[in-house]
């Protein structure tokens, strides 16, 4: 039996539904609050938690989130991301394509840390089952999680510094937080546990990295590890939209990742005739 007209406009209305936005002639709301109330009063953290969680969130906690979203948002045109932004640039890309050929680099190996971490947190949240966090136990998950995914734990140790400057400020935010009772602190002693177990098992400190701390104040605040990587991509889109503007003001033709007079290392067979 074939559909009515009416039947069939009230499927295509349902085949999307969101309790995001509604917009109608004449108006926009977001989350049921008119876009006209929210303009000029929610900064822009605020209005990512609304976006996200439905509700606004109060001052303090907005505050912290708006410090990991900042903390994050670059790390020099040596992050392969915003290399990647860079050379798209110089390759006669726009600005919206540098930035999405760059977002689309921070997968789990790059950009992905801060929501793994978020996940290895969680487990040992998981297995406290609302008891105090002790090393025994922590090291008893990181047995677990390295077992299942390998010796590199995220969020700890950094490349470049041996103590990362943006985490160490990060945790002194949240330590603030957590006396002012903002969070309650669960997830960084747990961070915390989790530096200590790996300083013991290296024999030396591996400090909690800007993806650690980060992972720290989203899961303080409530974020599901779910959103991490999202987080982190909406911070360091900033720093990789900066970078392709900076190339375009500079210039440039077809520049890849080393300058011409670097010789990469061939490792392939010598020369030879095909007989």
């Amino acid at each position: 039996m074939s559909k009515t007209p009416e039947q069939i406009a009230r499927e295509a209305s349902a085949w999307w539904t969101t309790e995001i936005v509604d917009i109608q002639p004449g108006r926009i709301g977001i989350r049921g609050y008119p876009i006209e109330q929210l303009i000029g009063r929610l900064r822009f953290p605020e209005m990512i938690w609304l976006m996200l969680r439905g509700e606004t969130p109060q001052r303090e906690q907005a505050d912290l989130l708006e410090a990991a979203l900042v903390a994050a948002v670059d790390h020099g045109p040596h992050a392969p991301s915003i290399a990647i932004s860079r050379m798209a640039v110089t390759c006669g890309l726009p600005i919206n394509g540098a930035m999405a050929s760059a977002i689309n680099a921070l997968d789990d190996i790059h950009g992905g840390a801060g929501e793994q971490c978020m996940e290895l947190m969680q487990q040992v949240a998981a297995a406290v089952e609302g008891r105090e966090p002790t090393l025994e136990l922590v090291e008893r998950v990181l047995d677990e999680y390295t077992a299942a995914h390998g010796k590199i734990v995220p969020g700890f140790g950094h490349r470049w510094h041996g103590t990362d400057p943006r985490a160490v400020r990060l945790l002194q935010l949240v330590r603030d937080a957590q006396a002012r009772g903002v969070v309650d602190g669960r997830f960084a002693t747990i961070g915390t546990l989790v530096e200590e177990a790996l300083g013991r098992r290296k024999g030396t400190r591996i400090p909690m990295n800007i993806d650690g701390a980060t992972a720290v104040i989203y899961l303080e605040l409530g974020f599901p590890a779910g959103l991490g990587r999202g987080l982190f991509i909406l911070s360091r889109s900033v720093g990789i939209l900066a970078h392709a503007w900076e190339q375009k003001q500079q210039g440039g033709r077809i520049k890849g990742p080393m300058p011409p007079s670097v010789p990469y290392t061939y490792t392939g067979p010598q020369a030879r005739d095909l007989r």
